[in-house]
């Protein structure tokens, strides 16, 4: 058969055998990936090493190249409740220590008091370098006393690992579908391999968006600022202007409310009105009856003194 003569059918199952090779090409590529923290001359050393063990030459041992450490990342937080004479000054100091420390406010919650003995309080939500998290930290203790104070950290260096040999894996899986995409020549194999490629640079978008969420949690710790006044909201402490305003408004609230209470109280009086007429002549009239039922007392003669 000539060799320009296309089979459909070996056309299609060429490109399904190269979609095959591939993805079991990425997904065999994982373990290789993960390998990388050991250097490339581990495996080497260790199998050169062994006979020199059994032969009991020791210079080998001293040549193997040591396993490196890498160091952690985590992802820390911290929370601090902090009691402070006067919160919105503390508040104007905690902004000026953000700006030093080249940080961010997230959230500020401040809670005004509403009753008496109850306390000003505010709630500020931080992100900072976590170079910078200890110093942070003892600056915001200055501006009172500390009440209580917490750090967490969670290690996410196989988190980090994970998602950065998937990424680099499916990256691998976009170059080779590419390949494929070029040698195709039928439309239904473009289009197949197409759809593929969009799956995997989908994949790709998901997976380098995790991988810099965590890069940027461990760049930034978060800090909860807790503030609390020292000493609770009382009337006395007010001036004289709210004392009068505050005594005007419950006045005025009372009248209003005495008010509405004699209008009520009319319209009781006229929707019953008509019982109490009822009840009004009844008692007329039995008063009359009993007047009227009275025996009439004969006036006595008058007497004559002549």
């Amino acid at each position: 058969m000539p060799a320009s003569t296309r089979l459909p059918g070996k056309s299609a199952l060429f490109v399904s055998a190269l979609l095959g090779t591939v993805i079991f090409t990425s997904c065999a590529s994982v373990p290789q990936t993960r390998s990388k923290a050991l250097p490339p001359s581990t495996g080497n050393t260790l199998n050169q090493a062994a006979p020199a063990v059994e032969s009991g030459g020791g210079s080998q041992k001293a040549d193997a190249a040591p396993v490196p450490q890498t160091r952690p990342q985590l992802i820390k937080k911290a929370a601090m409740t902090v009691i402070v004479n006067s919160v919105d000054p503390s508040i104007d100091a905690v902004t000026k220590i953000i700006n030093n420390k080249q940080g961010d406010l997230i959230g500020l919650n401040e809670y005004q008091p509403t009753k008496e003995n109850a306390r000003h309080t505010a709630s500020i939500t931080l992100r900072i370098p976590q170079n910078q998290l200890d110093s942070t930290l003892n600056e915001l203790a200055k501006l009172g006393t500390v009440e209580n104070r917490n750090i967490t950290a969670e290690d996410v260096s196989n988190q980090l690992v994970d998602v950065q040999a998937r990424l680099t894996n499916l990256r691998k899986t976009e170059a080779n579908l590419q390949k494929i995409m070029d040698r195709s020549g039928s439309v239904r194999d473009v289009l197949s391999v197409a759809q593929e490629l969009s799956n995997v640079r989908q994949s790709i978008e998901q997976i380098d968006a995790q991988l810099k969420n965590l890069q940027n949690q461990v760049a930034y710790s978060t800090i909860t600022l807790n503030l609390e006044a020292a000493v609770s909201s009382s009337s006395q402490g007010r001036g004289l202007g709210s004392q009068i305003q505050e005594t005007w408004n419950n006045s005025s609230h009372s009248v209003g409310e005495f008010s509405v209470g004699l209008l009520k109280l009319g319209i009781w009086l006229m929707v019953y009105s008509p019982y109490l007429l009822i009840l009004a002549a009844a008692i007329y009239g039995l008063n009359r009856w009993r007047r009227n039922s009275q025996p009439v007392r004969p006036t006595p003669p008058a007497e004559n003194y002549e």
